[in-house]
């Protein structure tokens, strides 16, 4: 499933794309619903207007006209590309044709992906309004994450999952943070000290920059607005790497099933209680 880094790399993929802000002319729909109805009316009244913006929050793209957004969420396995006239696929679900001879598709074979109509303000959108912060903004620091968690008894790294929590930080990049963190996953989250959540955020900041960076990570249907694939899946530490030695010290890392995603980590490495020395 493309999580944040995967987002933002589609995201800025298609704000350049439509940086000079062409003109929806016609959105072509092949299906009524992806996992939810798609509110095609309210979709269609964006036509006419020029694209002004590609946003994100958490995992939803929202493409801005002055009239309100199409907000997308690429589910499991969608995409957007470019898909000029005979460049139509199995699995096509919406074609938005812009002035200048443009148009995008989106692609999405297992349909868990959604397209709604957003209005501003944002915060107000069903789909929004229940969302944490951005763990890249300068709003997440380690004391925030501290106090959101100080009452909560499950495993860290399913509470760093929860989007009430903090919006982006999915399976792959939740496990590797906290291998640089140096801290196990099945930790308490009450047992998070506020100096191992400074240390955290930092790392969540990290992994997600560098995610980006490098394209985001391709080991399923993941693939940019262009076509290309991320290779960020060349420098996971932990992630799909059980019985394997660690990077750092050779230990054969573990997996275990949490909160109904694998979790990877070094038994060695990644410790319940905070080591003399942070590890880089």
């Amino acid at each position: 499933m493309p999580e944040l880094p995967e987002v933002e790399v589609v995201r800025s993929g298609l704000q350049e794309i439509l940086k000079n802000h062409p003109i929806i002319e016609k959105i072509e729909f092949k299906t009524a619903d992806l996992r939810d109805p798609i509110p095609i009316k309210k979709i269609q009244t964006l036509i006419g207007e020029p694209i002004l913006s590609v946003e994100r929050r958490a995992k939803y793209l929202l493409i801005w006209t002055k009239k309100g957004a199409m907000l997308s969420h690429l589910g499991m396995t969608g995409t957007w590309r470019v898909a000029p006239l005979g460049d139509e696929r199995s699995h096509d679900h919406i074609y938005i044709y812009f002035s200048g001879n443009l148009r995008l598709c989106y692609r999405d074979p297992r349909r868990f992906g959604c397209f709604d109509f957003i209005q501003n303000p944002i915060e107000e959108h069903d789909k929004v309004k229940v969302l944490g912060p951005e763990p890249l903004s300068p709003d997440f620091v380690g004391e925030s994450l501290w106090k959101s968690l100080r009452n909560k008894k499950i495993a860290l790294k399913v509470a760093i999952m929860d989007q009430k929590i903090v919006v982006g930080v999915g399976n792959i990049y939740a496990s590797e943070a906290l291998f640089a963190a140096g801290i196990k996953p099945t930790l308490a989250s009450e047992k998070l000290s506020k100096d191992r959540a400074n240390i955290l955020v930092a790392e969540i900041k990290k992994v997600l920059n560098l995610a980006i960076q490098m394209g985001g990570s391709s080991i399923s249907d993941f693939a940019q607005a262009s076509g290309e694939n991320g290779y960020f899946q060349m420098n996971f530490k932990v992630y799909g790497r059980a019985g394997e030695p660690c990077v750092r010290c050779g230990t054969a890392i573990r997996s275990k099933v949490l909160g109904g995603r694998n979790t990877f980590w070094c038994p060695s490495c990644q410790v319940a209680k905070l080591p003399s020395v942070i590890r880089g």
